[in-house]
């Protein structure tokens, strides 16, 4: 705002035309077209050398250049006082009753909305975290299924390598029972055979002994 109050004085300074301009153009004014004629004719046809300005121009030209800086002063103290001004409307209103409610409710609404979205914040923490929680637990519980699981079925083998070496054990055994049952056999029936020999042996021993006693005995005369 004080920017465009400090552009209008030096626009408006700008395009003000200075006094020697006016009286410049007054007396160009005043004087005939003959006499532009004969100045251009003389300018045209021998040039004189450059003359140092007159008092006359040295004076209105200290005059424009004080002009010029009073008005530069009077457009830097309109910018300070409208600044100046500026400042105390706004330290009024914001010192006066109405702003300061003003400015006490946001900032009870700010901090409303600060501790809401907190407390959001921290409720959507906690549900992320009871989610994560669930699915851990979920987790876990699919796990121990799963161990569970295996340790059964390890468990069942296990059991069935047990009792198919069982089994085959006590066919083994129930084998050897029955070699051992045919070793017993076969002794017991070889021992008798053995006996029945031994038996007929002695029979036939004990006939020819009777055939023998029971022949004459032959006498020589």
């Amino acid at each position: 705002m004080g920017r465009s109050v400090s552009r209008s004085p030096s626009r408006r300074r700008r395009y003000s035309p200075s006094p020697v301009s006016h009286r410049h153009s007054r007396t160009s004014r005043r004087r005939s077209p003959s006499h532009k004629r004969r100045r251009r004719h003389r300018t045209s046809s021998s040039p004189s050398p450059s003359r140092s300005p007159t008092p006359k121009l040295k004076k209105d030209q200290k005059k424009r250049r004080q002009h010029e800086e009073e008005l530069k002063l009077l457009e830097e103290e309109t910018a300070r006082r409208l600044e100046e001004a500026i400042r105390k409307n706004v330290e009024e209103k914001l010192n006066s009753e109405e702003v300061k409610l003003e400015i006490e409710r946001r900032v009870a609404e700010g901090v409303k909305k600060l501790f809401d979205d907190v407390e959001a914040q921290l409720g959507k923490e906690k549900e992320d975290a009871l989610t994560e929680a669930r699915r851990k637990e979920e987790q876990a519980r699919k796990e121990r299924e799963e161990l569970d699981k295996m340790l059964e079925e390890n468990r069942r083998r296990v059991e069935e390598a047990q009792r198919r070496e069982a089994l085959e054990l006590q066919r083994k055994e129930e084998e050897r029972q029955r070699e051992l049952e045919m070793i017993h056999r076969q002794k017991e029936e070889a021992a008798r055979r053995k006996k029945l020999e031994e038996e007929e042996e002695h029979a036939n021993r004990i006939n020819s002994l009777g055939k023998n006693k029971s022949r004459p005995k032959s006498y020589g005369f």
